[in-house]
């Protein structure tokens, strides 16, 4: 059965996150950031002092781990552990050990089990993360993978960070370093490897800016839906 849902997977810093949210306000569907389940994960194993390479700690860890998504405002906030940690999340060292944390089967099966319950929770929904179209949602109507030149990426996380006053002392050639990085290790774990689904679109926003973005999927949506839904 097809789910009345658009899925978005790609490289760390394609612009998923902003561009989903900005396609579920236009279309009036739930935005899901998967991403920043993952990183509430990384958060608490910080705050743990957990080791992220010590795959037996970091999967108890997550067992009992329950993280919540809300809006307010109209602005996503993620909860952890009945804590609003919208902002820890993108600190530098949430963003380091993120690709470590998520590398782990109980971690994965944890948060895709939040999140295919709040996918069903009926309505449209856009979800972003690296293995929405190939695990999480497989029967979703629309499936983009959102890419971009590792350099434009970098560009962009780093004005990202830098208008959000986080991780400053980054450099713009060590946040390419770390994006490259951090694309082996998502594209070679063993668990869900960010890779584009057989049916997916590709989409390059090199070029392009948000709204230009959003606008492509928005009309593939159309296109898609026609005659479906």
């Amino acid at each position: 059965m097809l789910q009345k849902a658009i899925a978005i997977d790609g490289p760390s810093g394609a612009g998923k996150s902003t561009i989903a949210k900005l396609v579920a306000e236009k279309l009036g569907f739930r935005y899901i950031d998967t991403g920043a389940m993952y990183r509430a994960c990384a958060l608490k194993a910080l705050r743990l002092s957990l080791d992220v390479n010590d795959e037996a700690a970091i999967s108890a860890m997550a067992k009992g781990i329950e993280v919540r998504l809300e809006r307010k405002n109209g602005l996503p906030l993620i909860f952890l552990d009945g804590e609003d940690v919208t902002a820890a999340i993108r600190s530098a060292e949430v963003t380091r050990d993120v690709p470590i944390v998520c590398r782990y089967a109980k971690v994965r099966e944890t948060m895709v089990e939040i999140q295919r319950g709040l996918a069903e929770n009926g309505g449209g929904v856009v979800m972003d993360g690296r293995d929405i179209g190939t695990n999480v949602l497989p029967q979703a109507v629309l499936k983009i993978f959102l890419t971009a030149d590792v350099q434009e990426r970098g560009r962009r996380r780093y004005a990202e960070w830098k208008a959000k006053g986080i991780a400053t002392e980054w450099s713009g050639e060590e946040i390419v370093a770390d994006l490259t990085r951090r694309d082996q290790l998502d594209s070679t774990r063993e668990i869900n490897p960010l890779r584009q689904a057989e049916d997916a679109i590709l989409l390059d926003s090199t070029a392009l800016t948000i709204e230009e973005t959003a606008d492509r999927i928005i009309a593939l949506w159309k296109e898609k839906t026609k005659d479906v839904l």
